[in-house]
């Protein structure tokens, strides 16, 4: 009977380093469900569900892992992890966020926020500086808004954006 096993990844970021992550994953015969991949500053993150065969182990996949040459020098988690369901419960993305502009401290907590009042859950979030653009920032969150509250939430949403003076723009996918 297949397992979940939760795989965290912090390292320097190089090039190469997901395709060797999720190669060796592969190898292994993982099947890989909900992932993420994210550089910070110069480490890098990466975040998996994945699916494996009863006799692979925790501890086969974090060796796998720490042998990949893209992961040198990596702080390598491996759990067990029973949460993993699929949706169906409609907590499913409904739409897809986008705000830029200038920044300043709060813009996440305060767009959060209005997530929040309207029950809808922030399902991925991505937020970072503009290179080479002193002092822009962007945001994306991916959210599971509540059948009923979705207009209310986005105008709100674009309210707050347009109040901070930044730019707004929102995709259902």
């Amino acid at each position: 009977m297949p397992h979940s096993l939760h795989v965290q990844v912090f390292c320097p970021d190089r090039t190469g380093l997901v395709a060797g992550l999720t190669g060796t994953l592969f190898d292994l015969g993982a099947n890989l469900g909900d992932t993420r991949f994210s550089v910070l500053g110069q480490g890098a993150e990466f975040s998996a569900v994945v699916t494996v065969a009863d006799d692979v182990t925790a501890d086969q996949v974090q060796a796998a892992l720490a042998g990949t040459p893209e992961a040198r020098e990596a702080e390598i988690t491996v759990t067990a992890y029973d949460a993993w369901t699929k949706p169906d419960d409609g907590s499913a993305v409904t739409h897809h966020v986008y705000v830029s502009g200038g920044d300043r401290p709060g813009l996440v907590t305060r767009l959060a926020e209005v997530f929040g009042d309207f029950d809808a859950n922030i399902m991925t979030l991505n937020a970072y500086p503009v290179p080479r653009e002193a002092g822009q920032y962007v945001i994306r969150f991916a959210v599971a808004i509540p059948p009923g509250r979705t207009d209310a939430c986005l105008a709100t949403v674009s309210n707050t954006a347009q109040a901070l003076g930044l730019n707004y723009r929102v995709e259902a996918p």
